[in-house]
């Protein structure tokens, strides 16, 4: 498994910083994470494996703290990681493990759950990815998000229905049963054969297709089908297709579960601002896919903390993504985590990164 960093990742500690100051530091970091809370010098010195007093521990916090990677809060308080100190731990420090035996079976039950059972067929891919952002919520305590695009889609049946003269709907069902209908304007004059003919020669090449690739299809057959069907089925066709490219074909479809788990960790008036802001970048649904899909580019989990993306300056939140892939091996959709910067990164990265790839078998067997 790796993780990408949208950085490159520092090779340690900047020069200067010895393994004394690398322990000190790690034992910062690790008490943020695990309470949220500053680490004082007397606390660290009783932790250290080799004699140092409070007073040199101290020294050296300045010194990390002069190195821009901790600060105190408050005057006379303990220290905590920067987010320049965080990025530094995670991309040089981190030590990421495996998930449980235990665990993987959990994922693989749940998100097959979802999806009707190994073999089954019979219920929407959607209920997988509303599945899989539940079960990362649920490990991280904090918002589970999937983003994916509907191009990627099976479909079984294709229908045009006039609804008057000039205007018709053009019905899809899904190889899982769900709907989706698009408006579509009809030339004048155009008989009700063309809209039969038309369905026909669609339903006889869709069989379980995306609609990117039954529109290719008949691009690379247009001479073939302009001399099976009449003039204005092709035109109708054409038109159709172009539609549901723009509409159902194309869109992006974002879930997110699980931001009550955000509110669970509040412990000051600062904190539920920041939980507020946050709130407020997740209905910002369009930031929010633009930074999924920066996660798309990654060949492993990808990370990004607090102010390193401008939808987080504000809020102090990190996201954890990870992509997932199709059959043929094409990137159709990033999964993660959006919490605080003090997930846990060591146990969520890989949770990530495993339920990302069962969503990809999924995927390969409901294709």
């Amino acid at each position: 498994m790796s993780v990408a960093s949208p950085f490159r990742p520092p090779s340690g500690l900047p020069e200067g910083i010895d393994e004394r100051a690398r322990d000190i530091f790690r034992r910062i970091v690790d008490g943020y994470l695990t309470t949220g809370e500053p680490v004082g010098s007397r606390n660290i010195s009783r932790q250290l494996h080799m004699p140092l007093s409070p007073a040199s521990v101290r020294n050296v916090m300045q010194d990390l703290e002069d190195s821009g990677l901790i600060y105190a809060p408050h005057t006379s308080a303990g220290r905590l990681p920067t987010e320049l100190g965080l990025r530094l731990f995670v991309d040089a420090m981190l030590e990421v493990g495996d998930v449980s035996r235990e665990e993987k079976q959990r994922i693989e039950a749940q998100v097959r759950a979802a999806g009707g059972g190994a073999s089954s067929k019979g219920r929407s891919f959607d209920d997988v990815l509303t599945e899989a952002s539940a079960l990362l919520s649920g490990v991280s305590r904090g918002a589970g998000v999937v983003l994916t695009s509907k191009a990627n889609k099976r479909w079984k049946h294709i229908e045009f229905v006039r609804l008057a003269p000039d205007q018709a709907l053009l019905v899809l069902v899904g190889d899982d049963g769900s709907l989706e209908n698009r408006l579509l304007p009809l030339p004048p004059g155009l008989p009700a054969s063309s809209l039969v003919e038309a369905s026909n020669y669609l339903n006889a090449r869709l069989s379980n297709r995306s609609l990117g690739e039954l529109r290719s299809d008949i691009e690379a057959r247009q001479q073939e089908m302009e001399s099976e069907i009449d003039v204005l089925s092709a035109r109708l066709i054409a038109s159709g297709l172009a539609s549901l490219s723009e509409g159902a074909g194309g869109a992006t479809q974002l879930i997110v579960r699980g931001q009550a788990n955000l509110l669970e960790d509040v412990r000051a008036a600062e904190d539920l601002e920041r939980i507020r802001l946050l709130f407020a970048d997740l209905e910002a649904k369009k930031d929010v896919i633009d930074l999924l899909s920066r996660a798309e580019t990654a060949d492993g989990v990808r990370i990004f903390i607090g102010s390193e993306n401008k939808l987080f300056s504000l809020s102090g939140s990190s996201l954890i993504a990870a992509p997932f892939r199709d059959q043929q091996q094409r990137i159709v959709g990033v999964l993660g985590v959006i919490g605080p910067t003090r997930l846990n990164y060591a146990r969520i990265v890989p949770m990530v990164d495993y339920t990302a790839r069962v969503v990809g078998r999924m995927l390969e067997n409901k294709t």
